[in-house]
């Protein structure tokens, strides 16, 4: 089933969206598709949502065992060349796959990528956003170690690349998306198409509103990644490396802090603490977190 592509669906306590994710799937334009949702131990009604489709789909059921773990499951079932990810509570346009699929095909890429829109925020954070063609770019490895630069549901991967490199890092309970890409885009060769085709919807109960366990699991799987990738570190030199590691986890350390989420900034800060990076004037906002929460809330109080 070469020109077949698998679409991967994991669920979890999503009957509120999983219909929306499902049709979207199947109104796919190309042809040869098979939809896969792995029912990841739902305690809501999303069962019963899923057995509406009858056969039009392949429900996997088994007990919570996470996102990763899920998505695995489902590649584990799939049978098609292509395989693409649509979480639980995102959507496509009807042309995602035939347009991803067409550009693999005539490029001879390993994976393809598309624009995609945040549903749920406002201002600028809302407007339809197409990525740079990341292959023609001189510090392609660069940007890709830096951060993701689509969201797991904007891309169609080859079969036997996965294969090669194997499925998602279940250890991970968050960014397990940047782990795959990483292992996986840093690998291979690219396509863009420039459309905005995946839609990703922001809503409260996502777990990447928990802003400290998404920098610091980022964070660790660069580690990991670079510890075993030395000709990469060597490539960008080891102040650069710094820069897109620590330097950005400082950075999210500051949203954290600015937003008032102290907690999560100074889990994040001490980190980047033990890690000897920063300027001065990072360390005069990093050292209260070595006090007392609430002695370094209330001086936060006395700034405001």
């Amino acid at each position: 089933m070469e020109n077949t592509a698998s679409v991967v669906i994991p669920c979890f306590n999503g009957a509120a969206y999983i219909a929306q994710a499902v049709d979207s799937a199947l109104a796919q334009t190309w042809e040869e598709k098979e939809i896969i949702v792995v029912n990841d131990g739902s305690t809501d009604s999303s069962s019963e949502v899923l057995s509406r489709y009858g056969d039009r789909i392949k429900v996997i059921h088994q007990a919570n065992a996470g996102l990763p773990a899920a998505r695995n499951s489902g590649i584990r079932a799939a049978s098609g060349g292509f395989l693409a990810f649509l979480d639980a509570d995102d959507y496509w346009a009807p042309e995602f796959l035939e347009k991803s699929i067409d550009a693999l095909n005539a490029t001879g890429a390993d994976i393809s990528y598309c624009g995609w829109q945040n549903i749920g925020l406002p201002g600028p954070r809302g407007k339809p956003y197409v990525p740079v063609e990341i292959e023609t770019l001189p510090n392609k490895l660069e940007v890709l170690v830096t951060n993701t630069q689509w969201p797991v549901h904007a891309a169609v991967i080859k079969r036997n690349i996965l294969d090669t490199v194997g499925g998602f890092d279940e250890r991970w309970r968050c960014c397990e998306d940047f782990a795959f890409w990483l292992k996986t885009a840093t690998r291979s060769k690219l396509v863009r198409v420039p459309e905005v085709l995946a839609y990703y919807r922001h809503h409260p109960a996502q777990m990447t509103k928990n802003r400290a366990l998404q920098a610091v699991s980022h964070w660790r799987i660069q580690q990991e990644f670079l510890a075993k990738n030395s000709a990469i570190v060597r490539s960008l030199g080891l102040r650069r490396v710094r820069e897109i590691s620590e330097g950005e986890l400082l950075k999210r350390g500051y949203e954290c802090y600015w937003a008032r989420e102290l907690k999560a900034a100074r889990e994040i800060f001490r980190i980047v603490m033990r890690r000897r990076y920063g300027r001065w004037r990072d360390w005069k906002y990093m050292l209260p977190c070595l006090l007392p929460e609430s002695v370094h809330r209330g001086l936060i109080s006395l700034l405001d």
